[in-house]
Order: C-alpha cells, then structure tokens, then sequence
C-alpha cells in the first residue's frame, strides 16, 4: 500500500496569547507564496506562462507604485514656486486618461498572447482525463478506458493532457498551481483545461470556490511519471478487483455487503453500481484519503472507516463506531486488499 506524506496538525494561538505583530502577519502572508501548492513555482508551460505574467503584472505595479510615491513626496516636500505651473488640465489628461489607455492597452495585448499559450501545442492528440467535483472529493475518469479513481491524477510527464471537468452538485474549481490556472466547474456543463508537466513529481491541487463545510479539505494530488510507468499504471487500472485471498479479507468484503457500503462506492469486479462516492476498485494503490487529506496507511484508513465524520463534519459516509471492533479491522483488511 502507498503510503503519504504525514497528515498535517494546524495549531491555533492559545487563548490570551499576545496579538501578532506587524512582522510576524508579513511573515505569514510571504509563506503562502511559497511551498508545495505555489503558482510562482511552475512545472509546465502553461504554468509557466501565468507565472510570467504574474511577475510582469508585479514588476509594473511597482514601477507605477514607485513614481506615484515619488511624486507624492515630491509635491510634500518641494519648496514654493509661484512661477509657472504645469496647468491642472495637463496632469488630468496625462496622468488620468493618456497614460492608463496606454498601459491598460499593453496589459490587453499581451493578454490575448498568454491566453493563446495556456493551449499547448498537441492539444488535439491530447490524453483526455474527466474530473467531476463532488462535495467534497474529485472523481477521475480516463476516456474510453473504463478506469475510474479518486483524489489521484496520473498522467504522463511532456504530454499533453486534456482535463474536461464539470460538477456532480456546487460549482467547484480545478487548481493545480504547478501545472495550470483555475478553472470553473459547473453542474450541467463541461469545462476544458489543458496542462502538461515538464518533469515528474507529484503536484498538490485543490478546490479554488467555495463549495461547502469542507472545502478547504477537497484537495487532490496530479502524479508526474515517465511515460512507461503510466502505461504500467493504467493498464492497471483497467483491471477488475481480485476476489479475497484470506479469510480475514473475506470477512471483511461480507462486511462490506452487510453494511451497505456498495450501495455508494463501486469495486468492480466484486461490488458494481454505487456512484455517490468514490471508486474503490484499486483504493490500496492510492497515496491519500479523503479528498487527499489523509495518508493512505491502516491507522488512518481504520480511523477513517470507524467515523469519516470524524475527519469531514458532513461528509456523506455515516459513521460505523456501532460496529464491533473485529468486524471493522476484518473490513479495513479487505480494502487494503484492493491492489
């Protein structure tokens, strides 16, 4: 079973404690440019071309900032000069019409060229790939191939993918920061993005808009890899669930049955047709769980079967604390079977 990065623990200030100064609040903000989940970090052309345009926007913003303060203090501070005066009409003209059509006109521009970038060249051979936003967890199809899976995006490094997505419910937004921009997903109507990652790695994505009590926690993960392991990966996923090959795992998919778990999630092959959550056919091959929140690893997946509620206040997957504690483990022992 793949196992995850280490589940993360936000610590929240103590009561009383000692408001944050100015530096520490500059601290805080200049981190969230950063890190794992960063739009100044780019890993793909299209990426890249939104990020050039961010430093450009940056660059030009502090030009007009510095002359704007430049030309405040200059009118503080310089001395009287009752002789000839630049006449109001002038600076309106220059400074309020001339020159925000001239910089407004470039920005447009030079607009029009990036957005003609964010289609990469081979888009139309491009591997397509259906992302459909639920409350609040991502569901992956691979078109035309039957292979159906959760939170986890695969994809080939230097091809071009072609992400159709669309929502099950609320409008939801795909962000991978590294690989492209924001995209809208909207019940009843298909949206498309492409993107294509220029090395492999494995790039952080979430929900951009708001769309529940769980929004910040509908994240997913796009997995980078040479060309040949996709293949190997895909091919996979394209198979049927094996049947339970101890006693334990066969307790456990009973389990499963009894409690009515098939009646929402699909192992195909073994227990088809639940479509209100995720595809459990290969749910041992993941590296996360729950929107990719939580490794994938047995003390959080028997947490997670125990009370998902627990972990997602409002989730869909009710609780099983009712259930005795043997017939739990044997359940968790059958879906780590699921390779």
């Amino acid at each position: 079973m793949p196992h995850g990065a280490n589940d993360q623990v936000t610590l929240l200030p103590r009561r009383g404690a000692p408001a944050p100064g100015p530096l520490a609040l500059a601290t805080a903000l200049l981190a969230g440019c950063g890190g794992a989940q960063s739009a100044l970090n780019p890993q793909g052309p299209v990426a890249a071309s939104l990020a050039q345009t961010w430093w450009i926007l940056f660059a030009g913003s502090a030009v007009i900032l510095s002359l704007v303060v430049a030309l405040a203090l200059y009118a503080v501070f310089r001395a009287p000069d009752r002789r000839g005066h630049v006449r109001p009409g002038t600076l309106i003209v220059g400074g309020g019409v001339v020159f925000p059509v001239v910089v407004l006109s470039a920005l447009l521009l030079y607009g029009f060229h990036v957005s003609g970038t964010t289609r990469p060249p081979g888009a139309e051979a491009a591997l397509r790939v259906e992302v459909v936003g639920h409350q609040w967890w991502w569901e992956i199809r691979y078109e035309g191939e039957g292979a159906v899976t959760a939170n986890e995006i695969h994809i080939p490094v230097g091809r071009t993918v072609e992400m159709r997505v669309t929502s099950a419910d609320v409008i939801h937004s795909f962000w991978v920061p590294s690989l492209a921009g924001k995209i809208d997903m909207m019940p009843g109507s298909t949206n498309v993005q492409w993107l294509r990652a220029d090395r492999p790695g494995v790039f952080r994505g979430q929900c951009a808009e708001f769309c529940g009590a769980q929004h910040a926690r509908m994240a997913l993960l796009v997995i980078a890899e040479p060309e040949a392991d996709f293949e190997r990966w895909r091919a996979h996923q394209r198979r049927d669930a094996v049947a339970p090959a101890t006693a334990e795992r066969t307790q456990g998919f009973a389990a499963f049955a009894k409690l009515g778990c098939p009646e929402c999630h699909t192992v195909r092959g073994l227990a088809p047709g639940g479509r209100v959550g995720p595809d459990l056919t290969h749910v041992a091959r993941r590296y996360t769980l729950a929107g990719a929140t939580l490794g994938n690893n047995r003390p959080t997946l028997a947490a997670w079967v125990a009370d998902a509620p627990a972990f997602k206040p409002g989730t869909r997957m009710p609780s099983f604390r009712h259930v005795d504690a043997k017939t739990r483990a044997s359940l968790v022992a059958f879906l780590e079977g699921l390779e």
